[in-house]
């Protein structure tokens, strides 16, 4: 059995994929997503021996998504966009998928990937080595405010609060509540301006005023007045920035 993970943001892109792949009953879907930020925490989970990832996805593009990856899979890239081919085959992807396929050229994407298979050919370290080009960090995130997309530059994030499944993000310029979770979110902040101090938060370290030590914890004081309690088991994070 080989397990599958489709990463498509549209819903039938996905589902077309499941269709063709009732074909090879040896091949089993065990998650979806539909972006980036999902598709690596669900292909970390499972450790899918062939992923089917677009390129265009929100969060993370399907190129962004391979660089948080534990283990790098068998991946056939199905998108859209034909310009990113090259790129493609420079991450030593076994297909590239263009919008809409047929059947037909599905299959020949599948006898790739067993021939990939038989010959023993491992992607993962190849995959490691070609993606040598240094993590890019957005400096502008869109968050959706009733109808509509407000762009936020990162620079201007006082620090970010959990707020159940979403997340209030303290900007210099006002509040915004996110449909990501604060895990989510900790993915596409750059860890040298952002670090994580408890299960609930995250600061920008440009705006700590400063950080008050207690008996067994820490209290961080940020510019704009908030307090921002350090857990215990974050208090790592700070203990390395000390001097």
């Amino acid at each position: 059995m080989q397990k599958i993970v489709i990463a498509d943001d549209e819903a039938a892109g996905r589902t077309l994929i499941k269709q063709y792949l009732q074909e090879y009953p040896t091949m089993i879907v065990v998650g979806e997503a539909n972006n980036g930020v999902d598709a690596v925490k669900i292909i970390n989970e499972f450790k899918p021996d062939v992923v089917f990832l677009d390129i265009q996805m929100p969060g993370l593009t399907g190129f962004d998504v391979l660089k948080y990856l534990e283990e790098i899979p068998q991946i056939i890239f199905s998108t859209a966009y034909d310009q990113y081919a090259l790129q493609a085959f420079e991450v030593h992807a076994i297909d590239y998928l263009l919008k809409p396929y047929t059947g037909v050229r599905f299959n020949a994407a599948i006898q790739k990937l067993r021939l990939n298979q038989s010959q023993n050919l491992t992607p993962v370290q190849p995959l490691a080595e070609s993606l040598i080009n240094p993590l890019q960090y957005p400096e502008k995130i869109l968050i959706q405010q009733n109808q509509k997309l407000v762009t936020v530059n990162v620079r201007d994030i006082i620090w970010i609060s959990a707020e159940g499944d979403y997340s209030k993000i303290i900007t210099n310029r006002g509040n915004y509540l996110s449909n990501y979770g604060i895990s989510q979110l900790e993915l596409k902040l750059n860890p040298q301006h952002f670090i994580r101090v408890h299960r609930s938060s995250i600061i920008h370290l440009e705006f700590v005023k400063e950080i008050q030590k207690q008996l067994s914890s820490y209290d961080v004081i940020m510019q704009n007045g908030d307090w921002v309690r350090v857990s215990r088991g974050y208090m790592d994070n700070i203990k390395k920035l000390t001097y």
